[in-house]
């Protein structure tokens, strides 16, 4: 295949630069996850614990959900516009020591008696924003350090980092919680045996992850490219990665390929639970399996196959040649095995297709990510990846809320099997697609070029 925009050439420490800026990252983004997991903890025992509370504490779930969707999909693009305007690496260092200061701020909100409720919303919304910014100016920094060859390498490396710290998060997190309770029964520094648990110990570690992550970044050298042309105006910049990829009608369809499948299977997460109680109940009452046993093993499965696929992609490096082949085939298996998940009547199937699943989704994302780095220049990257992220993941809580809405109606198998089904042959027909194809050939050079404004 030909790179229309291969990657500017790296300096020889560019790898090493890379491994440097990405164990920092991995160690960050692993206490972003244990400090999320605290604060749904701390919101469910803590701050609305009593049955009266329970509609208070629904709206807190949703509506910190909602700001963290809201916020990391929908500001991406002025995210973008900032990684192609500023400097990168700056960028990310003043995230990492914004993000420590706002977990320093967050120790004294959980430690508080009875923070209100927007000032939780707003907590989040701030760390969403940082995540978003980070994130834009991370991704469109690796692929001027590593060398061309071994980009798929990174890339799979990067969803190795992002499942990981996903399966192991939650459980760090568990444990941090409850160190106070065990060092009550076991002996241990008084100070926090003191504390009714460990919520506000989780946020101290993710801001010391935030600081050891800008000490690394501090070190290290993250070229910028240089941005080309004239300079433009924030509402030129703001649209600029959307019009780039819609004069790609492969990119678009490579792109509107992510998000119908992301529509058809974000909303497992809704449905999965359910299974233990329909198709599943049976399977689980012969094995004298509770429920969250059972859960905790689709779970916990889910979780090792993304790790083990993500593991894979990194040693392998990925397709070299036609690589959309490597993007379509996992995702339609992907999507049979949550077809399979849905249908059997089994625990074990289940997790099975799970480890399926898990395996597949790595090797899509790293191709795909591949596939965009080639084909977009450098220096507007920002803009383009960050209207990418938007567009492939708007349909992220539309399909939880369809989920529910179905589930409410249907037996959750059927509809986690169906969608399945659907995003198979979504992803099949994407086979056949001469658009698609061209991905695996020279694009065309004309792409729009910076206008004053």
């Amino acid at each position: 295949m030909t790179d229309r925009f291969p990657p500017p050439r790296p300096s020889a420490e560019g790898w090493r630069t890379f491994l440097w800026l990405w164990g920092s990252q991995a160690l960050s983004a692993l206490g972003s996850i244990v400090s999320g997991f605290a604060i749904s903890v701390y919101l469910v025992q803590t701050r609305f614990a009593l049955p009266e509370q329970r509609g208070e504490l629904a709206a807190a779930l949703t509506l910190t959900l909602l700001a963290w969707n809201i916020i990391t999909i929908f500001g991406a693009p002025l995210a973008g516009v900032l990684a192609d305007r500023l400097d990168r690496r700056r960028i990310m260092l003043t995230a990492n020591v914004l993000g420590a200061v706002l977990m320093a701020l967050g120790v004294g909100m959980v430690t508080a008696p009875t923070p209100p409720l927007w000032l939780i919303v707003a907590f989040t919304a701030a760390e969403a924003a940082l995540f978003a910014v980070h994130s834009a100016a991370f991704d469109t920094s690796y692929s001027t350090l590593v060398p061309r060859e071994q980009l798929p390498r990174a890339n799979g490396m990067m969803q190795t980092l992002t499942s990981t710290a996903t399966l192991i998060g939650p459980g760090l997190g568990a444990l941090i919680i409850g160190l106070p309770a065990l060092i009550r029964q076991g002996g241990g520094p008084a100070w926090l045996a003191g504390w009714t648990d460990g919520v506000a110990l989780t946020l101290m570690v993710d801001a010391l992850s935030f600081v050891v992550a800008a000490l690394v970044l501090w070190r290290l050298h993250v070229p910028t490219p240089p941005r080309q042309g004239a300079r433009t105006g924030l509402t030129h910049d703001l649209t600029y990665g959307l019009t780039f990829i819609v004069a790609r009608p492969a990119l678009l369809n490579l792109l509107l390929t992510f998000t119908v499948f992301n529509l058809l299977t974000v909303g497992s997460g809704v449905l999965r639970p359910l299974l233990l109680t329909g198709t599943l109940a049976a399977d689980l009452a012969v094995r004298a399996w509770t429920p969250s046993t059972a859960l905790a093993a689709l779970y916990t499965t889910l979780g090792l196959g993304s790790v083990v696929g993500g593991l894979i992609i990194s040693a392998w490096g990925g397709l070299r040649e036609r690589r959309t082949l490597g993007i379509l085939i996992p995702l339609l298996v992907a999507g049979l095995a949550q077809a399979l998940t849905g249908s059997t009547h089994s625990v074990l199937i289940a997790s099975a297709g799970l480890v399926v699943y898990g395996l597949m989704t790595p090797s899509a994302a790293a191709h795909s990510m591949g596939i965009w780095q080639s084909q977009v220049p450098p220096e507007v990257q920002g803009r383009v990846f960050s209207v990418r992220r938007m567009l492939s993941q708007f349909t992220n809580p539309i399909s939880t809320a369809a989920a529910g809405l179905a589930a409410a109606h249907l037996p959750a198998g059927d509809v986690l099997s169906w969608a399945g089904v659907a995003a198979a042959v979504i992803c099949g027909a994407q086979l056949l697609n001469p658009a698609v194809r061209r991905l695996d050939g020279p694009v065309p050079s004309t792409h729009p070029e910076p206008t004053t404004g």
